[in-house]
């Protein structure tokens, strides 16, 4: 932990070493290097296989960072190796965005001011790897971002600013990752300069109101049509893009997307079976109401809306879905 002194001299413009590694860290690295913050090195996840040929692809952060010419460090652990580099390298600050492991405390003293992070969620709600999907998963109607000092916890170090936003009816994680993601920025950069300024007072986290958002797993997608609608749209909404929530016809799986409510308060005696369609929607009646589907996957193939689908399917009214 930082010393009181320590944080009275908090310089205007910091030495950074900036971790992250998805397209969400990106707006913030990209906010960081045009306000003219001095970025010393980036450390990033080592490239990944992927696609069907799997190919070895850099990390977005990694790819900025080449763009702008930065040093890249990308540690298979953050190990003494790194600790010594980053020693070498005398940061003022760690700024860490979507970085994708636990910092541990001996590299979080690395630098003199320690880590500042920023977590999508409204600490200490959601804490861990997948808060923006489980905020929809879970229908809330608010979510927000958070700027924290770091500790050795997951996510557990005093708040320094936070910055709420409404989620909108039909938002799936995609749309609100990205306007999450654009909103970053203005955050960190103001958290930086409050802390410059002396004008910010840190806030113990109170854990007794943590709630946690592990990493997601694929089976996690699975459709249980007796639920009630809005539990089935939030999950639909919350897995979108990634991992898809799913179910079966005819032995065969498909990923359903494009989700919103319809009829919330019916009965129906067939969960799972296809009410009604056009040629842009399916009507699907749940435990509890009916859902509304606008695209769908099945497996090796891109998603696409219904109306494309159907082309080639032999759903339509009565089917049941689940089977």
């Amino acid at each position: 932990m930082v010393n009181q002194t320590s944080r009275d001299l908090f310089p205007s413009r910091p030495k950074i070493i900036f971790l992250g590694t998805p397209q969400f860290a990106v707006p913030t690295l990209r906010a960081l290097i045009d306000e003219g913050y001095e970025i010393l090195s980036v450390v990033t996840q080592p490239d990944r296989p992927k696609g069907r040929g799997q190919k070895l692809t850099p990390s977005p952060v990694k790819a900025l960072a080449k763009e702008e010419n930065l040093q890249i460090l990308q540690p298979e652990r953050l190990d003494d190796r790194l600790l010594d580099i980053l020693v070498s390298l005398r940061p003022d600050l760690l700024v860490v965005v979507a970085f994708g492991q636990i910092i541990p405390g001996r590299v979080l003293g690395s630098a003199q001011w320690g880590g500042v992070n920023v977590h999508a969620s409204l600490l200490p709600r959601y804490r861990g790897s997948a808060p923006i999907q489980w905020a929809i998963i879970n229908n809330e109607k608010k979510t927000g971002l958070t700027t924290m000092r770091m500790d050795e916890g997951l996510d557990t170090g005093p708040i320094l600013m936070q910055q709420e936003v409404d989620i909108l009816e039909r938002e799936t994680a995609g749309q609100l990752h990205d306007r999450l993601s654009s909103l970053a920025p203005g955050l960190l950069i103001k958290s930086l300069q409050g802390l410059a300024k002396g004008t910010i007072e840190e806030k113990k986290q109170d854990g007794s109101l943590a709630t946690y958002a592990p990493k997601l797993k694929k089976e996690q997608g699975l459709i249980d049509w007796s639920w009630p609608c809005e539990r089935l749209c939030g999950l639909i909404r919350g897995l979108d893009p990634w991992p898809g929530a799913f179910t079966c016809y005819d032995g065969k799986m498909l990923k359903l997307f494009s989700c919103f409510l319809r009829d919330v308060r019916s009965r129906s005696s067939v969960p799972g079976r296809i009410k009604g369609l056009t040629e842009r929607d399916l009507e699907i009646e749940t435990g509890k109401g009916c859902i509304i589907v606008g695209e769908i996957q099945s497996p090796g193939k891109k998603r696409m809306p219904v109306k494309e689908f159907l082309k080639g399917s032999q759903l339509g009214p009565g089917s049941i879905l689940g089977t």
